[in-house]
């Protein structure tokens, strides 16, 4: 037998059941594959390395990411390799990295413009091309944004679609799901998707449930009207035939901490009738996105301009709407920014807009508008609005997987900027120090599984998330004993401790705890 790495001594946990049992057994990877599991003390290999008294596991997938675009800028993905993430699921939340025509990409110009990418595509093997080119360490699964379909055809207007307009938003899924893409992505907070009718998302999910793709979405509120939100995407799940999963599910604003009682309620009654529910959440009771999802929907209307156009005008009538959700001056306190474009308003990042407000003798809001409009929108935010104990509930449900809804970043170089949520950094670990080692919500088989065999059932990624005879050889290799994240919010951009090892597709890209430069990632069509 002829084999590159033999990975001896190891307790496997193979990550096709929450109940599988650990067992010490011995992996040989050959090529890209795992050439053989058990007892191969008759093996000889190009490299023996002993990881005895670690936990060898399939590789992690990260269930939600934001990578489409930071990965064209840097494919070292090293935030996400040294937690152990091996494979990501990108597109969500309506937006993708194709198809990507008129308003749709005159809306990403600045965004791309900020990381340094030059190149410019419409369809996803066009992406696929740069990004191969490119060479990417992780890899990359996508879905097709809503968002990008809707922005493509009619922009960032609100009306509803003509027949002609949702005939060619049908072509456009179409064309994405022909090329590679896995489903359907809502955004639905978001413009354009903020604009989009219950019936509009059926018709497009039943063109994705043709390719027996899945529906995943970021649902229309998370926090006051949560319930309606989840019930929509039952209904659409029921409509279209399609496998609905729910992205980073939450109870926002303490105010709602009581109603996740009835989204489990509401979720297990659909999985019971026969409606496939899942979801997926990150260990983190803060949540991150744009600054301005703060301003109601009506501001969104008609694309960017016209948006900082009503920051300039309409400032009264946009405080009005504001001060339903943020009434008090305190609601400040937990909405602090994470990154700017400008150098003059650097120092804001990683600071509340009450300090901010404080520190240049404005309002609150005064101060949202300003480093909006100074910023040409492009800010981020983290908002602390989430409940410890709900978030361990939802970790518990058997169909929630894990995702760090983030995008990749390196500890240096054009990502390595602002103060991001350190879910893009912890996640993983944070599962398997926190709650698995720490607190005991979850058993460490229980874990692994929702990191691993779970996501790939969910998004039907064939031959991966599970350590078999004849499968891709991603593996995560850690001490479960220290295991555990040091990335914080204030100090985003730090390493995780206890993982020791890192295979994507037969090739270390962690090894003995150090990242190699190997970039071997894939894109998964």
């Amino acid at each position: 037998m002829s084999i590159d790495y033999l990975l001896k001594g190891g307790t496997i946990i193979d990550g096709s059941s929450p109940e599988v049992l650990p067992k010490r057994m011995d992996i040989a990877i050959e090529g890209d594959l795992i050439k053989d599991i058990g007892d191969l003390s008759h093996v000889n290999a190009d490299r023996i390395i002993n990881v005895r008294g670690l936990i060898v596991c399939p590789g992690f997938i990260d269930a939600h990411s934001h990578s489409e675009f930071n990965l064209l800028a840097d494919g070292k993905a090293e935030g996400k390799i040294s937690q152990g993430v091996t494979t990501e699921i990108n597109g969500n939340c309506g937006l993708s990295a194709a198809p990507l025509y008129g308003p749709a990409l005159e809306r990403r110009e600045s965004e791309l413009d900020a990381i340094n990418i030059k190149d410019r595509w419409g369809t996803f093997p066009e992406y696929f091309k740069l990004l191969e080119k490119r060479k990417l360490a992780i890899n990359f699964v996508t879905l097709a944004g809503h968002g990008n379909i809707r922005a493509s055809v009619v922009g960032y207007t609100d009306r509803s679609l003509s027949e002609s307009d949702m005939a060619k938003m049908v072509a456009l899924l179409r064309s994405s799901m022909d090329e590679g893409a896995k489903g359907l992505s809502t955004g639905l907070i978001y413009p354009p998707g903020v604009y989009s009718r219950t019936s509009e998302i059926i018709g497009l999910a039943k063109e994705a449930a043709k390719y027996k793709g899945i529906y995943t979405t970021h649902m229309r509120s998370e926090g006051d009207k949560l319930l309606e939100s989840v019930k929509e995407v039952i209904d659409i799940a029921d409509k279209a035939g399609i496998h609905a999963h729910i992205s980073h599910i939450k109870t926002s604003g303490e105010k709602n901490w009581n109603k996740l009682d009835n989204v489990f309620d509401m979720i297990e009654k659909a999985r019971g009738n026969g409606i496939s529910v899942t979801c997926d959440r990150y260990p983190y009771i803060a949540s991150s996105t744009d600054l301005d999802t703060v301003l109601p929907s009506w501001a969104f209307e008609g694309g960017h301009n016209k948006e900082i156009s009503r920051l300039k005008n309409q400032s009264a009538e946009l405080e009005q709407d504001i001060l339903k959700d943020y009434p008090r001056s305190s609601d400040w306190e937990k909405v602090v920014i994470s990154s700017v474009g400008s150098e003059n308003n650097r120092w804001m990042e990683g600071k509340s807009i009450s300090e901010i407000a404080g520190a240049q003798s404005k309002s609150e809001l005064r101060t949202v508008f300003d480093v909006l409009l100074d910023e040409g929108l492009n800010v981020g935010a983290i908002f602390f609005t989430m409940n410890e104990d709900n978030l361990k509930s939802i970790l518990k449900r058997p169909y929630c997987a894990i995702g760090t809804d983030s995008a990749v970043r390196s500890f240096s170089g054009v990502t390595a900027k602002g103060m991001p949520h350190p879910r893009g950094f912890g996640s993983f670990p944070r599962i398997l120090g926190r709650y698995v080692r720490e607190l005991g919500v979850l058993t460490l088989s229980e874990a692994v599984y929702k990191m691993t065999g779970l996501s790939a059932k969910i998004f039907q990624i064939g031959r991966r998330g599970v350590l078999e005879k004849g499968l891709f050889a991603d593996i995560t290799i850690f001490d479960p004993s220290k295991i555990i994240d040091t990335a914080d919010y204030r100090d985003p951009f730090q390493r995780p401790e206890g993982i020791h090892h890192v295979f994507i597709n037969g090739k270390p890209v962690l090894s003995d705890g150090k990242l190699t430069g190997e970039a071997p990632g894939r894109v998964l069509r």
